[in-house]
């Protein structure tokens, strides 16, 4: 079987042996756990970036840094190509970890977004309910998005969450206001509609391949500011194709409801619409949050179905304002 945290880990360590000229930091926690910083006290890189986002898809993706053409918009971008959307998508890189360490002192609390194979070790998600993996790993990979690195204490409570021991522990951290955070959230375009699939009740396991581009955001200067730039590029500038093995009529009950056209809060830059609902993303219309168009083909009749449509529009006001 496949092992999401392997090939993860060998990823890792193409970005740990390069760390000085990808401008990363490795440290190693006083209980043995291994942390990369991708960002927070370094300034990372857009090639650190790039294998920080295949880390997160389990080292089962092809990341690459591409120029995009958005209409009339010429845009830095992201492309990823997957063979298994399931398992590296979903099993792996949907951040659907919230990491929020208990501590007695304050000052040792952590909070985190995680993601990564090691979610697969710890399968504290519902998600994984209707994923039929299980990582045969005895390590874990995760990904964090974070302005703080974690201490010796979230790393010891994360190792326990997924059954490994501190040392066999690997965690990669980066900022949203960052470039790491910039390309690896452009890179999570096939995630982000293949969650949407399964939200909209679509079989997600007749997914075969997947394939996506996004703009790249320019780094903003706060994480809120990022946190809007970063979602309008998948949200009004991403682009992804599925191709699936599932007939036609399964297909069409769900495309149109696909791209975040689809949502009543479409329209909108994502700061403001954040800013609107009071910060509270709960509040905001589950879904707005898939790609802003979305190419299908059933490998079983051959046909292509599409939905959605770019809107440089919004791209320009939030990404240039």
């Amino acid at each position: 079987m496949i092992s999401l945290n392997e090939r993860a880990h060998a990823v890792f360590r193409r970005l740990s042996d390069a760390a000085e000229p990808l401008q990363v930091a490795v440290s190693e926690l006083d209980n043995g756990a291994t942390v990369l910083d991708a960002g927070v006290a370094v300034d990372g890189s857009l090639e650190a970036g790039r294998l920080f986002a295949e880390a997160c898809l389990g080292g089962l993706a092809d990341v690459q840094l591409r120029q995009l053409q958005l209409d009339d918009l010429t845009l830095p971008g992201v492309e990823v190509s997957v063979p298994q959307p399931v398992l590296a998508c979903m099993a792996s890189q949907y951040a659907g970890w919230s990491v929020n360490v208990p501590a007695g002192d304050t000052s040792k609390k952590y909070f985190a977004m995680g993601s990564g194979p090691a979610r697969a070790l710890h399968r504290g998600e519902p998600i994984f309910a209707d994923i039929d993996y299980r990582d045969p790993a005895t390590l874990a990979v995760l990904t964090l998005e974070a302005n703080r690195l974690p201490g010796p204490e979230a790393a010891a409570w994360i190792a326990g969450k997924c059954g490994v021991s501190p040392e066999r522990l690997f965690l990669l951290v980066a900022p949203t206001a960052s470039l790491v955070g910039s390309v690896q959230i452009a890179a999570r375009i096939v995630e982000t509609g293949l969650h949407k699939m399964h939200e909209v009740g679509f079989a997600i396991a007749t997914v075969r391949s997947g394939f996506g581009s996004c703009p790249l955001a320019p780094v903003a200067a706060d994480d809120l500011t990022a946190i809007g730039r970063t979602n309008d590029a998948v949200l009004y500038g991403g682009r992804a194709w599925y191709t699936v093995r599932a007939e036609d009529a399964a297909i069409e009950s769900v495309i149109e409801r696909l791209p975040s056209a689809a949502s009543s809060d479409y329209g909108v830059p994502f700061g403001e619409l954040f800013r609107r609902h009071g910060g509270d993303f709960y509040k905001i219309d589950p879904l707005l949050f898939s790609p802003a168009e979305v190419t299908i083909t059933s490998s079983v009749s051959g046909r292509t179905f599409h939905a959605g449509g770019l809107d440089t529009a919004v791209i320009r006001a939030s990404l240039f304002a």
